[in-house]
């Protein structure tokens, strides 16, 4: 078999790695960002499995400078600091490198490309196969028959092998040893190879068409008219540097043997001890058969001395970032959660009893009655609420002791007689309920028409508001906080699928000590986060929005909608007769029938078939990019693009929610039931799911359609909608306090023709509808830090054209480009942005020395405080509606929140009485500033969509 040897850039794919995770960062559980490190580790893993290499090895760059720093001192001088999780994580990758045993590769004085180049030009002349493994397309400049370039996919994409003929279709040249001849034309801006000025990448392979190299164009330059030649004269020093600097060194002091650089079986003991301290537990599982142990102290430790820069939470811990979980899969740990050695069940002190038997229970209600706060927690038959059955109930009210109730999920008279034991314990209104998830709880409870009508305090929704990017389920927090791993649910029942059992089958005896220890736990974490709610000061958004929420998100979610199956039915055949019209049209254009819906088919047809881009080559699996993206930049070249993206519209509206809809229909309710979640969007927005009313389209005719399914329950009802009008154009207004801007809200203009007469220096009445288009663009686009790039993308105009409207509206409303520099220096001091209500986003990142890195944090104080205010007034307006619809005796329903949008079920004889005190409400939920007015409109309709 031939031998295959992958040389790795080491800081080209630790880079990459790190920025494809920039959005969604991975954390340890002491606050430590491993994008890198998992990233770098996946891409090593992607190689050594699927491309089965005989030999490898890594190479990096040093500190000590080159030959080209010498020669040309502004060499890559413009690039930025290479950010600080960049720096902690190459340590790791090395220890790493060194667990899979892989020859870690580095020579003073030369750069990881030079040592690359070296290495496998030695190892093509042994007769090895070599791939480069590395985005940089510098290196075509050492492809041949036997050195190919592998440049890894990116974010899910496919992978590329560049040989010969691929380097020179990518650079639009005929020979190889071009590749430095390009580079000293044209330069290199992200290694500050200058190049000569004025010349890019078409003209230059355009001169070596015609002069086949550098020194030929140099030396007809005499020769070449017009302000070219002139260009090529006066830069004829920086050309000719610029390929020397470009130009990769192949005889660097190193040597290639090939035993040394065989790839072997790792050192499972020292990739161990690094899994471990990295946190990667599914990657251990995977590559070493078992899970790590993430150890931590059996004592909360002294906190250390953070570097300057650091941002802590309130434990001293630097803040965590990731996804949190719901109940659901609170003993499904994910990657990077925090588990623990340290407890058994005979280890740990506690008392967890059975309390069985009527007189029992009665004389523990008696006892419960006197507790002012008590911790309570179900286990039933189903993570959804809405077909969950008890199989029991959990009460402690004091830590390292809880009783559980079992019930009889089989038998709802049964189940209720025992529940009605405890009745007096539910109408209790001076008592405190403690929960984590507490909402899932009360909707179980729901189905036996009881109702907890007690204070509230949810341990997830603390943690959320504490630290609002950390994982928050019940294992985790338990392992962070009170260092202890409870009880896995998959010791009960096992792991998801279709082998797992279900918790009524669990003996009591069991189940006693799991269901107790939920109890005991969660009232030692609110122990825990109560007393940190005021010290974060988010005690009033605690208090005031999120607890009352539960309530009403619960109604929500257990009232659900009724959707019209009859008009899905009928739509899902629309759907299919226009698909396979169009998709008659796109095989019609193609000149032959082939399967649409296969990427590689399509690919094919649109590329070798039809020509529409010369320049796309496969990748490594032979397939060719069709995603969205690629297909709107070729829509001007043929007609059979908007045939192939309309196909795709119409298919995925069929299968993702014309077809699916249905299967969500409750059996009992007859309805669909939303799952709102509290503690996920850092924003502090509500998100929702099965379905996802988020993401039902409205942005095309087709997918507006879809609202016509959701529909009143009867013909007595009609759909209301209610929505708040540009609220977050109002709330920039009014915290940046700009007068233009508020004083246009004030007049009820239209904002985005005020905006326009302003940019443009017109009046009113003579602004077109061009000129309002782009005044929205910049209006939308600023307050999330969309720059001229963005802008002239979204509005397809020039740069220039792009980077004059953003000044001019700088310039016409300067409280907002006042307010971005506010917040950004408000971060940099405090580590935090806020809410008018006082919701806060922790930026670790705001004083990080990349700017790329720095600039999403500043990017998120500019836009957090705009999107969480909004998120806090449309929460507060459902609270007050909630509360005035119960009060004043209506008997209208609030059913769905979507966005800035509420959708309610009325009693036609009550639409005129309750649609003003709605919008009434939703106005004054939480006034702004400055004296902006806040506006909401309403529709309605026999469906969602003539309600909008």
């Amino acid at each position: 078999m031939q031998e295959k040897l992958f040389l790795l850039d080491a800081y080209a794919l630790i880079f990459r790695a790190y920025y494809a995770l920039i959005r969604s960062p991975r954390m340890t559980s002491s606050g430590k960002n491993t994008n890198a490190q998992f990233g770098f580790t996946n891409a090593l893993l992607d190689l050594l499995q699927n491309q089965k290499p005989s030999h490898m090895a890594v190479c990096f760059d040093t500190s000590a400078p080159t030959e080209r720093h010498t020669d040309f001192e502004a060499y890559k001088a413009n690039r930025q600091e290479t950010p600080e999780d960049i720096k902690a994580a190459v340590p790791d990758i090395i220890q790493l490198l060194e667990a899979f045993r892989i020859p870690v590769i580095a020579v003073d004085g030369y750069e990881a490309d030079d040592v690359v180049g070296t290495l496998a030009q030695q190892a093509a002349r042994a007769g090895f196969d070599v791939f480069m493994v590395t985005p940089d397309k510098d290196y075509g400049q050492l492809v041949s028959d036997k050195i190919k370039i592998y440049k890894p996919g990116y974010q899910g994409g496919q992978a590329e092998i560049l040989g010969p003929e691929e380097v020179c279709a990518k650079w639009g040249i005929e020979r190889i040893d071009q590749v430095i001849d390009m580079l000293g034309l044209m330069g290199d801006a992200v290694d500050n190879i200058p190049g000569i000025p004025g010349v890019g990448e078409k003209t230059a392979a355009k001169l070596l068409k015609e002069y086949g190299t550098l020194e030929n164009v140099l030396a007809a330059a005499d020769g070449i008219k017009g302000s070219m030649g002139e260009k090529i004269r006066n830069g004829r020093d920086l050309a000719v540097m610029s390929k020397k600097l470009a130009t990769i060194i192949t005889q660097v002091p190193v040597q290639f043997h090939p035993e040394e650089f065989r790839v072997q079986e790792p050192d499972a003991e020292k990739l161990k001890a690094v899994f471990t301290e990295l946190e990667f537990r599914t990657m251990a599982k995977r590559i070493l058969g078992e899970e790590v142990t993430i150890p931590v102290s059996t004592r909360r430790a002294e906190p250390s001395i953070p570097e300057a820069n650091t941002q802590l939470d309130l434990f001293g811990q630097p803040v965590v970032a990731s996804t949190p979980s719901t109940k659901a899969d609170r003993d499904l740990p994910e990657e990077g959660d925090v588990f623990t050695n340290l407890r058994t069940l005979d280890q740990t002190p506690h008392q967890y009893d059975v309390v069985e038997g009527a007189k029992e229970q009665q004389a523990f209600v008696a006892e419960l009655m006197n507790a002012s706060e008590i911790c309570f927690d179900t286990e039933t038959t189903h993570v959804d609420p809405l077909y969950a059955a008890l199989v029991g109930m959990s009460f402690s009210t004091r830590a390292g002791h809880a009783v559980y109730v079992p019930l009889t999920p089989d038998d709802f008279n049964a189940t209720t007689a025992t529940l009605d034991i405890f009745r007096p314990l539910w109408d209790r209104t001076d008592v405190l309920w403690v929960g984590q998830n507490i909402k899932y709880d009360m909707l179980v409870l729901r189905n036996y028409h009881i109702e907890l009508r007690g204070k509230l305090f949810d341990t997830m929704l603390a943690h959320y508001l504490i630290e609002p990017e950390g994982k928050r389920s019940m294992d985790m927090l338990a392992a962070r906080f009170l260092q202890y791993q409870p009880v896995s649910i998959t010791e009960l029942i096992g792991k998801k699928g279709k082998g797992q059992g279900n918790m009524k089958d669990v003996p009591i005896d069991v189940i006693k000590e799991y269901a107790g220890e939920d109890a005991d736990i969660t009232l030692q974490l609110k122990q825990v986060f109560d007393p940190e709610l005021d010290k974060a000061d988010v005690r009033r958004v605690f208090d005031t929005v999120e607890v009352p929420l539960i309530r009403v998100l619960g109604d929500m979610e257990y009232t659900g909608i009724r959707i019209d199956e009859s008009f899905l039915s009928q739509y899902s055949e629309v759907l299919e007769t226009d698909a396979r019209q169009v998709e008659e049209k796109v095989y019609e254009a193609a000149g032959i029938r082939f399967n649409l819906a296969s990427p590689k088919q399509l690919g094919e047809i649109l590329f070798d078939k039809l020509k529409l881009d010369p320049q796309a080559k496969k990748t490594k699996t032979g397939q060719y990019s069709t995603n969205e993206d690629t297909l709107a930049k070729l829509a001007h070249q043929h007609k059979i693009i908007d045939d192939i993206l309309t196909f795709r519209e119409l298919t995925k509206l069929k299968s993702t929610y014309v077809d699916a809809l249905p299967a969500l229909v409750h059996p009992r309710t007859g309805r669909v039931h939303t799952s709102y979640a509290q503690a996920v969007a850092v924003t502090g927005r509500l998100s929702s799911n099965n379905p996802n009313l988020q993401n039902i389209p409205i942005r095309t005719e087709r997918g507006r359609e879809i609202r016509k399914a959701f529909i009143p329950q009867d013909a007595d009802h009609v759909l209301l909608s209610a929505d708040y009008s540009q609220i977050e154009l109002r709330i920039v207004a009014a915290i940046s306090a700009d007068e233009n801007l508020c004083a246009a809200f004030a007049a009820g203009k239209d904002i985005h023709t005020a905006t326009a007469a302003r940019i443009f220096h017109v009046s009113e009445s003579e602004v077109t509808k061009e000129m309002r288009y782009k005044a929205k663009s910049v209006n939308f686009g600023i307050i999330y830090g969309q720059g001229a790039f963005g802008l002239a993308e979204n509005l397809g105009i020039s740069r220039t054209e792009a980077k004059t409207i953003i000044d001019q509206y700088k310039q016409a409303f300067p409280g907002i480009p006042k307010y971005m520099e506010d917040s950004i220096q408000r971060a940099k001091e405090h580590g935090f942005v806020e809410t008018l209500l006082g919701r806060k986003r922790w930026l670790r990142d705001i004083h990080s020395s990349n700017f790329t890195v720095r600039g999403f944090a500043e990017r998120n104080a500019i836009n957090s405080p705009i999107q969480g205010t909004a998120a806090d007034m449309i929460k507060l307006a459902m609270i007050r509606i909630h509360a005035m619809l119960r009060d004043e005796g209506f008997r209208t329903k609030m059913l769905l929140q979507v966005h800035d949008e509420l959708v309610f079920e009325v009693p036609r004889n009550e639409v005129e009485r309750v649609k003003p005190r709605i919008l009434e409400t939703m106005q004054q939920a939480l006034p702004l500033p400055h004296n902006v007015p806040i506006l909401a409109e309403v529709g309605m309709g026999d469906n969602w969509l003539e309600a909008h």
